[in-house]
């Protein structure tokens, strides 16, 4: 056997199949095998491969063994002279598996080879090729003088960006979403360090090949799209301590003394200085929107109270006392910046009828809270009202004159018009027409490009595929979508290319029901499909499951005399009231085994751990992690506020549980 192609998965069922299918159209002239292993995934990601695939040999792991551990247990059962480790977000042209195995077979010296990778968008992927980190290399990517100087020898080494991208070069580091290695060489280097749950396992494996007297090498005469961010997000805190505790775990195995302590020292200050970076971004993000409200507001009632005093109430003379502006405006701005969020106005993309609704509703609010307050601070309610006519024209103002700077429109809140071009034969062309109808993009479809010259032209089409690039700028086309069927793999690439990164790109397999694209090499995927929606991950659903939370704390202390004798542990009761409402857990969270944290948390949206779960409805609910993780797929998938209410009443006595 020539090939074995080993993948391992974590739910990310979609992007699977794609990666499987275009693999087997690589494999048809190579006697080869495909081995997923699958890391406990609860999407039907195995069910998926055993039913549409039944040739690929699949291992199903009953937890998430990491990503080393997994791709050694495909090299244990692999028989090919050739072993390819391959990522599931990944599409290779035809003639990929053929171009890299004659290169293999007529370079002896060579152990291990990679291919040129772009994302989802076209754009080069800079870890096609890499150096090893040695200290001052990763001192340069570190402190961000790689990216300042990208094609710099010195500076650039980590991603050898003064090496040319279109030429094939020997390099130090293979990408572990591509990485095509002789299996005699991994007898003699042994196979993936398991130490590396995730990151790092590459550069350590890249290294010992070189140390074992062969050479890696960077292939460009063949490119795959590796879409990113399907596993793990690059952004996130999460990401940096994974990858910079894996360059640790290299360091401390292929370094000594003095070197060994200058290298950690130096990931040392990037984790830290990666982290606080990012979360001063996110914080920066998340608060841009409220801040200026805030000073909006302010803004504006402290002018009202100037003009109020001067104008309308003390003509000739007076003021409003000091309290109104350290106890009454605070109040009123927490109030109406409160009420916009919980109405959605923070969200992305949120609208401008949501922000109206919010400063409504907050001022519904202020004029009841008005009523209960002490004499001394009720002031004039002709204030409330100009305040509140004041920031519905000045937020909305301020949105649309950032909007404007931004995007050039004053569409604000508008999901913008992609104008889809599908490309495919009609009867491919209609399947990816009536999904998108299903989920209700129908309407932004111009037209079908057409890939065979014999069909005859209808209303809907545009042209042929041969006129593609001049049809997509005519009708400023902002999204493309391949039907799999009908064009190769290689000729995508060559169109995604070609076509450019402002236009978005997705695919839509052969028989399936998805169609699977990334905008973005940092983001996780985009994906249309009519299957899975985690309805927990909405931001409307997550308020209102903090709003439940709030509202059935109070509702607990409210009724505490007479609650705390139902509940069985009532110290347990009363801890969780004060944790639920200072946002440490919610009221109801994922099922978990006993003094464990669900395995799956990375895929299913973060929410606070519970007092219950959705197990506690059950009298006995010893159930394995398998069933634990589906149930808690289940729950996020469907979620709504009266779930919740549903579980809490029904395990009411559990309240105290921790």
């Amino acid at each position: 056997m020539k090939l074995s192609v080993i993948i391992v998965n974590y739910n990310v069922k979609h992007f699977l199949e794609q990666a499987v299918q275009s693999a087997l159209k690589a494999l048809e002239q190579i006697t080869a095998e495909i081995i997923v292993v699958d890391n406990n995934s609860v999407d039907g990601s195995i069910e998926l491969i055993k039913h549409k695939f039944p040739g690929v040999i699949t291992i199903a792991n009953k937890t998430n063994v990491g990503f080393s551990k997994a791709n050694n247990q495909g090299l244990a059962i692999a028989k090919g002279e050739y072993v390819l480790l391959l990522n599931p977000d990944t599409v290779v042209q035809e003639d990929t598996f053929i171009k890299c195995i004659g290169f293999m077979d007529s370079h002896p010296e060579a152990g291990g080879l990679g291919v040129k990778m772009i994302d989802g968008k076209g754009n080069f992927l800079p870890e096609s090729k890499r150096a090893f980190p040695s200290p001052a290399v990763a001192f340069y990517k570190a402190f961000g003088l790689a990216s300042l100087f990208p094609k710099s020898k010195t500076f650039g080494k980590y991603h050898l960006g003064y090496l040319d991208e279109d030429e094939t070069h020997e390099v130090d580091v293979l990408a572990g979403a591509f990485m095509m290695i002789r299996k005699n060489v991994l007898d003699k280097t042994g196979f993936l360090d398991e130490d590396f749950f995730m990151y790092g396992e590459d550069i350590d494996l890249s290294y010992r090949i070189v140390k074992a007297g062969y050479k890696n090498y960077y292939f460009s005469e063949t490119t795959i799209i590796h879409y990113k961010g399907e596993s793990t997000k690059k952004g996130s805190l999460n990401y940096v301590k994974m990858f910079y505790q894996a360059m640790k775990i290299f360091a401390h195995k292929h370094f000594s003394g003095s070197r060994e302590g200058l290298f950690i020292f130096l990931i040392n200050i990037a984790i830290n200085a990666r982290a606080f970076l990012s979360v001063i971004s996110r914080s920066l993000r998340k608060i841009a929107f409220p801040l200026l409200d805030t000073i909006i507001i302010f803004t504006g009632l402290l002018f009202i109270k100037y003009y109020w005093e001067y104008y309308v109430k003390y003509i000739e003379g007076g003021e409003y006392p000091p309290t109104y502006l350290y106890i009454n405006v605070p109040l009123y701005i927490l109030i109406w910046i409160s009420s916009i969020y919980f109405s959605g106005g923070y969200d992305k993309n949120a609208n401008i009828p949501r922000i109206i609704r919010g400063i409504f509703w907050g001022t519904i609010i202020i004029a009841a809270v008005y009523g209960f307050l002490p004499e001394q601070y009720r002031f004039s309610r002709g204030m409330i009202i100009a305040g509140a006519a004041y920031i519905t024209f000045a937020c909305i103002a301020a949105r649309l004159l950032i909007h404007f700077f931004k995007h050039r429109n004053f569409r604000f809140g508008e999901e913008p018009d992609k104008k889809i071009i599908i490309v495919g034969n009609h009867d491919e062309a209609e399947r990816a027409h009536q999904l998108l109808n299903q989920l209700q993009l129908g309407q932004q479809i111009i037209g079908y490009v057409q890939t065979a010259s014999e069909e005859t032209y209808r209303e809907i089409d545009l042209g042929k595929i041969d006129d593609l690039h001049q049809i997509a700028e005519l009708y400023k086309a902002g999204e493309v979508i391949f039907c799999g069927k009908d064009i190769s793999s290689s000729d995508i690439i060559h169109w995604i290319i070609r076509l450019g990164s402002h236009i978005d790109y997705k695919i839509i397999p052969d028989q399936s029901l998805s169609i699977i694209g990334s905008n973005s090499k940092n983001t996780a995927g985009d994906l249309y499909t009519v299957d899975i929606q985690l309805k927990i991950s909405y931001p409307q659903q997550r308020r209102s499951k903090r709003l439940f939370d709030i509202f059935f704390s109070f509702f607990c202390l409210l009724t505490l005399p007479v609650t705390i004798l139902i509940v069985k542990n009532k110290g347990g009761y009363v801890k969780n009231i004060f944790a639920v409402l200072m946002n440490q857990k919610s009221w109801v969270g994922y099922a978990a085994p006993t003094g464990q944290e669900i395995r799956n948390k990375a895929q299913l949206p973060f929410i606070k751990k519970g007092a219950l779960n959705p197990l506690d409805i059950i009298a006995e609910n010893r159930f394995n992690e398998q069933t634990l993780n589906r149930v808690n797929f289940i729950y996020a998938r469907d979620y709504r506020v009266t779930t919740d209410f549903e579980i809490v009443l029904k395990a009411f006595k559990k309240l105290g549980n921790h």
